[in-house]
C-alpha cells in the first residue's frame, strides 16, 4: 500500500513537469500553437520537436494519470467508495481522451505533412479538420479533467486522506475547468492548467510523505 502510494506521488510530479514542459514550449518554439497560426509548413519544419511535445503532454501524462488514479482510488475508497468510484471513472475517461487526442495529432500530422509537398491547400484543409477534433478531445474544454479533480476533492473532504487546503485548490481549479465550456471563459483554462500544475506537485509530495 505504502509502495503504491510512492509510486503514484511520483507519478504525480512527473504529471506536473509534463504539463511545464509543455506550456514551455508552447509559448516559446510552438507559439503559433497558442495563437492557433499553425500552417501545414511549420508542422513540417518542427516535426521532431511537434512531435515530442505531443509525445510528453498526451501520452506520457496519460500514463501516468492512469497510475496516479489508481493509487488516489486506494487511498480514499473507504472513506466514501462511491464518490472515489465515480471519480475513478471519470478520471479513467479523461486518461482514455488524452490518450485518443495525442494519437489522432501524431497521425494527422504525419498525413498534413506528406500531402503538403504535394497539395499545399488541401494539406491545409485537412490540419484544420485534424486540430479541431484533437483540440475537441484533449484540450478544447478541460470538463472531464475538472470533473475528475471536483469529484476526488469532495471526496477527499469528506473522507480524509488529503489536506483539506489541497481539496480546496482542487475545488477551485475545477470550477475554473468547468468554466472553459462557455466559449467567452475559455480563457479560464490558463487558471487550470497552472493550477493543476501546483495541484499535482502538492499532491505528489503528500503522497510521498505518506500523510
Amino acid at each position: 500500500m505504502n509502495d503504491w502510494q510512492k509510486v503514484g506521488g511520483v507519478s504525480a510530479l512527473i504529471a506536473a513537469a509534463t504539463w511545464v514542459f509543455g506550456m514551455v514550449l508552447l509559448f516559446t518554439v510552438l507559439a503559433p500553437f497558442a495563437t492557433g497560426d499553425v500552417d501545414p509548413g511549420f508542422l513540417a519544419d518542427n516535426q521532431a520537436i511537434i512531435y515530442v511535445w505531443n509525445i510528453t503532454i498526451y501520452l506520457v501524462f496519460g500514463v501516468l494519470l492512469v497510475v496516479l488514479l489508481l493509487a488516489l482510488h486506494e487511498r480514499l475508497k473507504a472513506g466514501a467508495p462511491a464518490l472515489v468510484g465515480t471519480a475513478t471513472a471519470f478520471g479513467l475517461i479523461w486518461a482514455a481522451v488524452v490518450f485518443a487526442s495525442g494519437m489522432v495529432f501524431n497521425i494527422g500530422m504525419e498525413t498534413v505533412i506528406d500531402l503538403y509537398g504535394r497539395d499545399p491547400a488541401q494539406a491545409k484543409s485537412v490540419w484544420l479538420a485534424v486540430n479541431s477534433v484533437s483540440i475537441g478531445l484533449g484540450g478544447g474544454n478541460e470538463v472531464v479533467g475538472a470533473l475528475w479533480i471536483l469529484l476526488l476533492s469532495w471526496a477527499a473532504l469528506r473522507a480524509g486522506g488529503l489536506p483539506r487546503a489541497l481539496n480546496y485548490l482542487g475545488v477551485v481549479i475545477s470550477v475554473a475547468g468547468l468554466l472553459t465550456l462557455v466559449p467567452a471563459l475559455e480563457m479560464m483554462g490558463i487558471i487550470f492548467g497552472l493550477g493543476s500544475i501546483v495541484w499535482f506537485v502538492w499532491l505528489g509530495i503528500v503522497m510521498l510523505r505518506g500523510s
